[in-house]
This record gives C-alpha cells, sequence and structure tokens, in this order.
C-alpha cells in the first residue's frame, strides 16, 4: 500500500514538474508559502480590518487568485522564453490585482520574482525583471497608501529568494557541464581504447597471418617433392597458430582487466561528489594487466572506504616505481581510528600479496588513514624510471 501511495505521488509529480530539470519536492513544498495569504483570516478573527479599499468583498478575490496562480507557478518551471516570462508577469500581476484586497498578496510577487531567477536569459535581464516588479510593487503602495516597511519587507525577501534560486541554477548549469565533460572524457577514452585495440591486434596477428599464409603456400608446393619439408612447414604453422592464439587470449586478458586511469576517474567523480579533494601523482611506471588489475581494484575498495566512512576532506594517491619494485600510497585526512580488517581489507591485502607484495595500513585518530603498497615489478620499469621517460603526471581536482 505504501509503495503504491508513493509511485502515485511520483507520477503527479512528474506531471506537474520537468523530470529533466531534477526539482525534486521543493517547487511543491514551496507552496506552503501560500498561507500568508490566508493570514487576514487570522486578523478578521482578531477584530482587525485588513482589507484596504473594498472592504464588502473580503475574501473572493484571494480564493479566485489561487485558482489563477496554480496553473501560472507549474507552467513556470515547464516553459522557456516568452512563455515562461508571461507566467512570471502574470503571478506577478496577481499581487498588484489582490494588494486592494489582502495586504499579503507580496506573497505572489515573491513567486514571481522567484521565477525570474529560472528564465533562460542573461543575469541583467533577470535582474531587470526584478526591478521592473518592485518598481510596479512600490508605485501601487505609494498610490493605496499602503506601509512603505510592506514594500521593504517584500524586497528583501524577494532579492534574497531569486539569489538563492540563481545559484541553484547556476549549480545546476556547472552540473550538467561536467557532467557533458565526464561523457566526452569517457567518449575520447573509449574511442582511444578501440584505436590501440586495433594497433594491437594488427600487430600482432598481421605478421603471423602473413607468416601462415607463406609457410603454408610452401608446404603446399613440397608436397609432391618433399613430404618431409611439408609436414615440418605444416608443423610450423600449427606451433605459428596456437602461438597466436595464446597472445590474442593475453591481449584479451589485458582490455578486459581493470585499468587504474578508468578507476581514478571513477574515484574523482565519487569523491567530489562527496565534496572531497581528490590528488593523484602517476609516475610512468609500466605494469602486467595482473599488476594493474589489482592496483586498481585496491583503489576502488580504499576510495569507497574512504567516501562512506572516514570523513575526509582531501584524498591523495600516488604511484612510483624504482629499483625493481613499485610503490603506492593512497592517503586521506579523515578522522582515522582503529582498523578493524574486514572483506575489503583482507580482499586488498589478498591481491597485492598475489603479486608477491606487501600492504600495510596506518591509521591514527584524528590523522586519517595511509595505504602503503609494495611489489616488485619487471626490469623494463628500472629502465623507464633512470631514463626519465616517464616523468611525474600530477593532477588535482578539487570538488
Amino acid at each position: 500500500m505504501k509503495d503504491r501511495i508513493q509511485a502515485k505521488l511520483l507520477q503527479l509529480r512528474s506531471h506537474l514538474l520537468p523530470g529533466e530539470r531534477q526539482l525534486g519536492w521543493m517547487p511543491i513544498f514551496n507552496l506552503g508559502f501560500l498561507a500568508f495569504l490566508f493570514m487576514p483570516l487570522l486578523f478578521s478573527s482578531l477584530g482587525v480590518d485588513y482589507s484596504l479599499r473594498v472592504p464588502d468583498v473580503p475574501f473572493a478575490p484571494t480564493v479566485f487568485s489561487l485558482v489563477v496562480f496554480l496553473p501560472l507557478y507549474f507552467l513556470l518551471y515547464r516553459s522557456s522564453g516568452v512563455q515562461a516570462i508571461l507566467c512570471m508577469l502574470g503571478i506577478g500581476s496577481l499581487a498588484l490585482l489582490l494588494l486592494p484586497f489582502n495586504p499579503f498578496s507580496n506573497t505572489y510577487l515573491i513567486y514571481a520574482i522567484a521565477g525570474a531567477a529560472f528564465l533562460d536569459a542573461r543575469l541583467l535581464q533577470r535582474l531587470a525583471w526584478v526591478v521592473l516588479l518592485l518598481g510596479a510593487f512600490l508605485f501601487e503602495i505609494l498610490l493605496l497608501r499602503v506601509p512603505v516597511f510592506i514594500f521593504a519587507i517584500t524586497a528583501i525577501i524577494s532579492v534574497a529568494v531569486f539569489t538563492s534560486n540563481h545559484f541553484q541554477v547556476e549549480n545546476e548549469r556547472k552540473r550538467v557541464a561536467l557532467k557533458l565533460s565526464h561523457d566526452e572524457v569517457k567518449r575520447l577514452a573509449a574511442l582511444a581504447e578501440r584505436e590501440r585495440i586495433g594497433r594491437d591486434l594488427h600487430d600482432l596477428l598481421g605478421h603471423t597471418l602473413s607468416l601462415i599464409t607463406l609457410k603454408s603456400e610452401l608446404a603446399g608446393r613440397l608436397l609432391d617433392r618433399d613430404p618431409g619439408a611439408a609436414r615440418r612447414e605444416i608443423d610450423e604453422v600449427t606451433w605459428v597458430a596456437r602461438d597466436a592464439l595464446s597472445q590474442v587470449r593475453l591481449a584479451v586478458t589485458g582490455i578486459r582487466a581493470a585499468g587504474l586511469a578508468t578507476e581514478l576517474a571513477s574515484a574523482r567523480r565519487m569523491l567530489e561528489s562527496a565534496r572531497i579533494q581528490f590528488n593523484y601523482s602517476l609516475q610512468d611506471v609500466k605494469l602486467e594487466p595482473a599488476q594493474e588489475t589489482a592496483l586498481a581494484l585496491v583503489v576502488r575498495e580504499a576510495v569507497t572506504n574512504i567516501q562512506r566512512h572516514a570523513r575526509a576532506r582531501a584524498v591523495s594517491v600516488s604511484l612510483e616505481a624504482s629499483n625493481g619494485r613499485a610503490r603506492m600510497q593512497i592517503c586521506d585526512d579523515g578522522h582515522g581510528g582503529e582498523i578493524v580488517p574486514g572483506n575489503g581489507v583482507n580482499g586488498m591485502r589478498e591481491r597485492i600479496e598475489g603479486l608477491e607484495g606487501k600492504l600495510q595500513i596506518g591509521s591514527r585518530r584524528g590523522e586519517g588513514t595511509r595505504i602503503d603498497i609494495e611489489f616488485p615489478i619487471s626490469s623494463d620499469v628500472n629502465e623507464v624510471s633512470r631514463s626519465g621517460a616517464g616523468k611525474p603526471i600530477s593532477m588535482q581536482w578539487n570538488s
């Protein structure tokens, strides 16, 4: 029953508000401020005359204004361009028309100015609409000789609401731009990976298939004159084909392996969503697929634990190599404390020990946590480190 009610409410919200803006329930909750329109009822019960010009029509205009306001309010969130401006002006006009009957009609003006922040226009243009609405309201205030403090209160609240909505809109635009940037990076990374796979397979299979073709043709020519030589050529073809199959399987294993760079990019997105600063510095270390996969999975587990439990403000990851050994360090400035080994920690340690390496975790309360990883690598890495060809790459991402 509860799930059915929740589904109905979500369906109703989807009809009233555009889902692409991800506004949630806030616009509907904001309708609670309409209660200020009914404050005159309280004053009337206390014997206070709330009307300003037409005392014999006490509350009918206010009720009628709600029938006009609600469609304009929800249409404003779904509109753009001229239609959105007309909705905003319609809500602002309700405030001006209702003021002679209800001094709390400034509620509508605040709604209109709040909606001005969502207009698809430059900031100066939106501010111009705010000034126009407030100017018209001030003119009527003076015309009806309503206390000016009502305008002052309205102006302060309106500017505050407009500013809040403006920054909400800007943050949403930045979020969309960041998502587009992430998607573009992923697309370019996938394109580069496809090109790399194509080059690797071409280099791997081009020579091998050419060799198989030549030896097969040679075996065919030798079949009648020298059957023994033809058999040897066929045996070599078999060996070359099996070797090529082994290399293809190894290449596919490397392709399927988790990439460290990809995992670091994923860690950045996770941490920045939690407003945690992320830095990493990677030396150009040549890792085997199994080693890179193990490090990527360790980074994933460590970052997940930091995001869930550490309450950190900054995280750093570094990787370097020297003297035939690779060293990675993952640090955070969270609250630290005693580490109770669980499946995640044991899994990280087992992966590193599978590389004939070691993993150490140091954590002090109030000083954060540090994970030190060390394992042997091939001699190729030593050549890169000594020659200076692999310069450290340092990147910093601030949430």
